[in-house]
């Protein structure tokens, strides 16, 4: 959601802040969200607000079949697991210097059609958390490339990531999955466009492709969203 005009200085929501794009304020809303949210903005030295009501959204159900270790998890993947996961939320809260403009750069030269964002995953017959990126089919091998420019925060093999890549952009966190090799190390600066790993099919995965997502302001999002013009974006009524 964006909330354009004249004079805006900082924008912020839940307790984060951080600097607009040029005039615009642009909030990201998590996709499991419901009800009010309060956005605020400074503006011309003023403090602005508006609270919106987000409902809602039937997101489809995906079945998948894969290996049965990665639904029923032994003691010492559990251990694994909750001991990787604990390593990436700890990258949500980044709010570094902006380093990305939108739209982001495509993660493949020939990016195909792919998505599924926030789809209802039931593996092997049981649910399990929302689907929070886009997979896009590609050849094991295809390139990877960085959305933007920014830094290598994590960049490792995962349980269910496979080889993963975690690029910081400036409050914008890039999440490249699934790898079949990994071309960069943790501390690297990174452009737009750079290759930054290849396609694979490790981790839980049913074959061989590229799960790309995004967390903007600690928010997970449709990477469709920011890889379309920011005019694509529903805008608020200047206020």
């Amino acid at each position: 959601m964006r909330w354009g005009g004249g004079g805006v200085t900082a924008c912020a929501v839940a307790g984060r802040s951080w600097a607009p794009a040029g005039d615009t304020c642009f909030f990201p809303i998590d996709l499991l969200a419901t009800g009010t949210v309060r956005l605020e903005r400074t503006r011309f030295g003023r403090g602005e607000s508006v609270t919106v009501t987000v409902g809602s959204y039937p997101y489809a159900e995906q079945r998948l079949e894969v290996d049965d270790r990665m639904v029923h998890l032994s003691p010492a993947d559990q251990e694994r697991s909750a001991r990787e996961s604990k390593q990436i939320e700890a990258l949500w809260p980044l709010e570094g210097a902006t380093r990305f403009a939108l739209p982001l750069g495509a993660p493949l030269v020939d990016l195909p059609k792919g998505g599924r964002f926030g789809a209802r995953r039931v593996f092997n017959g049981e649910p399990r958390s929302p689907h929070g990126g886009a997979d896009y089919p590609a050849v094991t091998g295809t390139p990877v490339l960085a959305a933007a420019d920014g830094r290598v925060v994590l960049a490792a093999e995962h349980f269910f990531g496979g080889q993963s890549i975690y690029l910081d952009h400036g409050g914008l966190v890039t999440v490249y999955m699934h790898l079949s090799e990994i071309a960069v190390k943790d501390g690297d600066g990174v452009k737009r466009g750079q290759v930054i790993g290849a396609v694979g099919a490790t981790g839980r995965v049913t074959g061989p492709h590229l799960h790309f997502a995004v967390r903007w302001h600690g928010a997970r999002v449709d990477p469709a969203l920011l890889l379309a013009p920011p005019s694509a974006l529903p805008e608020l009524p200047l206020q």
